[in-house]
């Protein structure tokens, strides 16, 4: 008999900040795999383009413009989405913003903006859908598979960036909380770490000579990450290849941590 863990048809995954980067490269793989998909995102042209991308592998696609860091908005999308698609199964935590501000310079307004959408969105995503999993999981039909973008800024130090790297080490211990209590649910808890990926947040770090020479060239593959390195890790935590995993931090960087 062949092994099929990884066809994902009937299975449904919510990806928030999947209209773009390392979001809408895990949907693709997803999507590639078998799973209808639901994307949230605050820019509903881009949640639009990203659905007809996702439509072209033939299979049902909702996109809903969602701030994660709204907590009616995320009790609600989610109530839809379960609606219209019937289940979720897995969901990644994805969504998040950075603006690199020396640490002097860091207010208190912008500080806890990032926490707002980063660390708090995280959350609110996370407890909703495992509300929706636990309960699906009483009905008996239990399992379900909770992710988060977190990022290496959580692991190595990075200037200007304490509040993106504080928000990340927050979500990398809270998934050890969510992976620690569901799995009596069958429901198991992951994050994924990625280095320096090419995406609209790095853009301006891409188009300097300096950083390229002084950063990527520290990277042992030689390049940036791009959001399709991310694919392959998506569809292994939605399948039920991933049943056993919970409570990893998989680190997607090109070695750059390790040099």
């Amino acid at each position: 008999m062949a092994y099929s863990p990884f066809d994902l048809s009937g299975k449904v995954a919510l990806i928030t900040g999947g209209n773009g980067g390392i979001g809408l490269g895990m949907a693709e793989a997803i999507a590639a795999a078998g799973a209808d998909i639901v994307i949230w995102g605050t820019n509903q042209d881009k949640n639009s383009k990203a659905a007809d991308i996702l439509k072209k592998y033939s299979v049902q696609v909702l996109a809903q413009q969602v701030d994660v860091s709204n907590e009616a908005m995320i009790v609600t999308s989610l109530q839809q989405a379960v609606e219209e698609m019937g289940r979720v199964d897995a969901v990644f935590a994805n969504a998040a913003i950075n603006s690199p501000v020396p640490f002097l310079d860091v207010s208190v307004e912008g500080f806890q903006r990032v926490l707002d959408v980063n660390l708090k969105g995280a959350f609110l995503t996370l407890r909703e859908s495992a509300r929706h999993m636990v309960e699906r999981a009483k009905q008996g039909d239990a399992g379900g598979s909770l992710v988060v973008t977190a990022s290496v800024a959580a692991v190595e130090g990075a200037a200007a960036n304490q509040a993106y790297a504080a928000s990340k080490g927050g979500v990398i211990s809270m998934m050890k909380g969510i992976a620690v209590e569901f799995p009596r649910y069958k429901i198991r808890s992951n994050a994924i770490l990625p280095g320096w990926i090419s995406t609209e947040m790095t853009n301006a770090a891409q188009g300097s000579d300096v950083f390229t020479d002084k950063v990527i060239s520290r990277v042992p593959a030689r390049r940036w990450g791009e959001p399709e390195d991310f694919g392959g890790i998506a569809v292994y935590l939605t399948s039920d290849a991933s049943t056993f995993h919970t409570g990893d931090t998989f680190i997607i960087d090109g070695g750059y941590s390790i040099y």
